[in-house]
């Protein structure tokens, strides 16, 4: 019968130590982390809670009805006039100009640096882009008031006011389309190669690739980043203040002057107000409806991202 050979024992194996070490500089990491997720969760709850409490007092004003408050176009809470859609009417006109103007432009810009631009172009284009996102939004606004309102004055005439919600709508435009773009570019440039090489193969021009094939399938990234330039442009402060005007109107015309939401929180909060009068109260009930609104556009932006989502293998 043979002999098995039996492998000798090495004197110097040691048995693997599978017990978990400790780390504490991973501890202190992941601890921190945890309290940033819980901070940032107060934060909002904190935001909500104070909203909520000095709206509340707007509303159980005795002259004050959601009836009044949503069925009625004119605000002056002073004279007993509580209508907020001459507020929210000035609001969408604002972000609708400046939607319409950096959605196509951010657009092309997307599809431009992520399938035509060389790789130097991108390099100088980029930064161009990154140059008009951190301009101060003051500035923005007397750059509506100053220059683009006497251009489209001599375009529309004395249709136009002096503070129009057409100016600081398009400019509102400008400032929010490095946004559109960046994010578009990060949609179309996800999108995988074999997409493009198999629109190639079955004869598609560039142009062809471009616009029927990567657009559609970047779709839901394209729907983000549209929600998310509305809930800016909705949010914007200075430039409506500067250049839309100072004075609540019910109107969709956007060469009329009007007060957005964000513009006459900023002038009333500036001024002397006595702590629970209708005016200061007001506010709150103002803000409370922004914030809501900006909710529902994030929600949307939600839906549409998990709706039109294409995952690839």
């Amino acid at each position: 019968m043979k002999q098995t050979d039996t492998p000798m024992e090495d004197k110097n194996f040691r048995p693997l130590n599978l017990e978990k070490k400790i780390r504490p500089a991973e501890s202190i990491i992941q601890v921190l982390l945890f309290l940033a997720g819980i901070l940032s969760i107060f934060v909002t709850i904190a935001i909500v809670y104070e909203l909520g409490k000095e709206a509340m007092l707007f509303f159980t004003n005795p002259d004050v009805t959601l009836g009044k408050f949503l069925g009625t176009t004119k605000w002056q809470p002073g004279i007993g006039q509580y209508g907020i859609w001459a507020l929210v009417s000035a609001t969408l006109v604002t972000s609708f100009v400046a939607i319409f103007i950096s959605l196509p432009l951010g657009l092309a810009a997307a599809i431009y640096l992520s399938e035509y631009a060389s790789f130097k172009s991108r390099s100088i284009l980029k930064p161009i882009l990154e140059v008009l996102a951190g301009i101060p939004t003051v500035v923005y606004g007397y750059f509506a008031l100053l220059f683009v309102t006497p251009i489209l004055k001599s375009i529309f005439g004395d249709q136009l006011q002096v503070y129009n919600m057409l100016s600081a709508g398009i400019v509102m435009g400008i400032m929010i389309l490095p946004l559109i773009s960046s994010m578009s570019e990060d949609a179309l440039s996800a999108v995988p190669r074999s997409l493009r090489e198999a629109a190639y193969a079955m004869g598609a021009t560039k142009v062809e690739t471009s616009l029927q094939v990567v657009v559609p399938a970047a779709l839901s990234g394209i729907g983000a980043a549209l929600i998310v330039g509305i809930s800016r442009a909705v949010g914007e402060t200075m430039i409506v203040a500067v250049a839309s005007g100072s004075g609540p109107n019910f109107s969709f015309n956007p060469l009329d002057a009007a007060e957005t939401m964000t513009g006459h929180i900023a002038r009333i909060s500036g001024g002397d107000l006595s702590y629970n009068s209708i005016d200061y109260t007001s506010l709150f009930a103002i803000a409370m409806m922004l914030f809501l609104l900006t909710l529902v556009l994030n929600l949307i932006s939600q839906w549409v991202v998990s709706r039109f989502r294409e995952r690839y293998e």
